[in-house]
């Protein structure tokens, strides 16, 4: 009964007018973003973080999260018309989602991925409400030492689960603990990473840190490259698919449902991760597993599903203990410490409103998100179309506004700056500075940890094991 008691109360935060517009923003925001390659929401959220000092914490969430499970429709958007995925999530739906663009069958592709998509976001976000209130329990009952070994098991996860090479995922999440220790150590006083510049001496600011490596980084690297956008010129049509493909589909997004809602909630999992599994498994288990790839409705079924439900399952990990599974986590758990909330089981109980306000949201605007993608495609079609060239000074101008913003501060500008530099240099050694973000978000509260442990146990590193 709890858990109606406290549906029902965030259903009252969420369908609040406010809230409601909040909702509609994120949700619109992110289908924008989702459609439209070379800007995610990683970037979005980033630049957003600044604009948000002034808003209800509950408010500011609920766009925030609207943005990142709103970029999973989004993205199969692009995947499917112009074969460039606007999402890393959305690699999977360009292998048969294009192929039926191109046999005249790009309405079904899209309907069949936006009502997996909703399916799999509401009964992920039923799986939230089940289980987040128990975890949460078990939290509270963590010491330093848990906490400890499960923010280095976050970690080890990030390295290990990271596409790409391991070694390098290692030295970004080494860098990210580094750049979040940067400050006046609380315990001896001393200057740590701070190079004599007193603006450093209260740690390194997250909002130029994230809007530095997720936007300028981004955008100068962006500009190098040159997407085929070939857009289909035939009518987008038929867009709800038969009755007779709906039930061929739906085991299929019932299970990448169920393996997006599972691997979303490991960290260091990634936006990737679910739709590959999804779809490798359905194309195991088929009867016809030649029909992948050449324009098979299961095989955008599957993935879409999987990588919405692991969009929203994400968010346990990071509500319930205070553990960010993904980049886009991480800039979240900064949302709410911009706001003056410690991330962590105490939340449920000291702002329930917030907390289950969110969970409520995510069924709004998971509504919300149906009815925008499928009668408004011939909008995000026309947007596909816009130069990038375009978009790249504005998403400049939000960047540094933002940072500016964040503590009324050039030198966060100049850092802004420094940190897009080296954003851009990630991106030509292929490196992805999404492990060094969580290192960064970690990394206090990794130190905070260790050293209260080892005082519990007057220095002996077995109360670890």
């Amino acid at each position: 009964m709890d858990v109606f008691a406290n549906l029902a109360l965030g259903f009252s935060t969420a369908v609040s007018p406010v809230n409601l517009l909040y909702c509609f923003i994120g949700a619109v925001a992110g289908t924008l973003v989702g459609v439209l390659p070379g800007i995610s929401p990683v970037n979005t959220v980033a630049m957003l973080l600044p604009f948000t000092f002034g808003m209800n914490p509950a408010s500011a969430m609920i766009m925030l999260a609207g943005i990142f499970y709103g970029a999973q429709y989004g993205g199969s958007t692009s995947a499917v018309l112009i074969n460039v995925p606007g999402e890393t999530s959305a690699v999977v739906t360009c292998l048969d989602g294009h192929q039926m663009a191109r046999q005249g069958k790009a309405g079904k592709a899209l309907g069949i991925a936006a009502l997996g998509s909703f399916f799999a976001g509401c009964v992920a976000t039923l799986i939230i409400a089940l289980i987040s209130t128990p975890l949460a329990r078990l939290a509270l009952k963590f010491n330093s030492p848990e906490y400890f070994s499960l923010m280095i098991l976050g970690l080890i996860a990030a390295v290990v689960l990271s596409s790409g090479s391991a070694m390098k995922s290692f030295i970004m999440v080494v860098l990210g603990v580094l750049t979040g220790l940067v400050g006046i150590d609380v315990s001896s006083g001393s200057s740590r990473l701070t190079f004599g510049r007193m603006e450093l001496a209260d740690g390194m600011d997250f909002v130029p840190l994230v809007v530095g490596l997720f936007g300028i980084g981004e955008v100068l690297a962006n500009l190098e490259t040159v997407a085929d956008k070939t857009i289909l010129k035939e009518k987008i049509k038929d867009l709800f698919p038969s009755w007779r493909e709906i039930r061929e589909c739906f085991p299929a997004i019932l299970r990448g449902t169920a393996i997006g809602s599972a691997l979303g909630i490991l960290p260091g999992g990634g936006a990737a991760l679910p739709p590959f599994a999804a779809y490798a498994i359905e194309k195991k288990i088929s009867k016809h597993p030649e029909r992948f790839g050449t324009g098979e409705i299961r095989g955008v079924a599957s993935p879409e599903s999987a990588n919405n439900a692991g969009a929203q399952t994400s968010f346990i990990p990071m509500l319930t203990m205070g553990i960010p599974t993904n980049a886009l986590m991480a800039l979240m758990i900064g949302a709410l410490m911009i706001h003056g909330i410690q991330p962590g089981p105490m939340v449920i109980q000291k702002q329930p409103e917030l907390f289950w306000g969110l969970i409520a949201s995510m069924w709004v605007g998971n509504l919300m998100l149906l009815v925008i993608n499928l009668p408004l495609i011939h909008v995000w079609v026309a947007l596909l179309k816009t130069p990038y060239r375009l978009m790249f000074p504005a998403i400049i101008m939000f960047c540094c506004v933002g940072s500016y913003a964040s503590i009324n501060s050039v030198f966060s500008v100049w850092l802004m700056l420094g940190w897009g530099l080296a954003g851009y240099f990630f991106k030509k050694v292929e490196v992805q500075p999404a492990p060094m973000i969580l290192g960064f978000v970690l990394g206090p509260m990794l130190e905070e940890n260790f050293r209260r442990a080892m005082q519990i146990a007057n220095g002996n590193p077995s109360i670890f094991i």
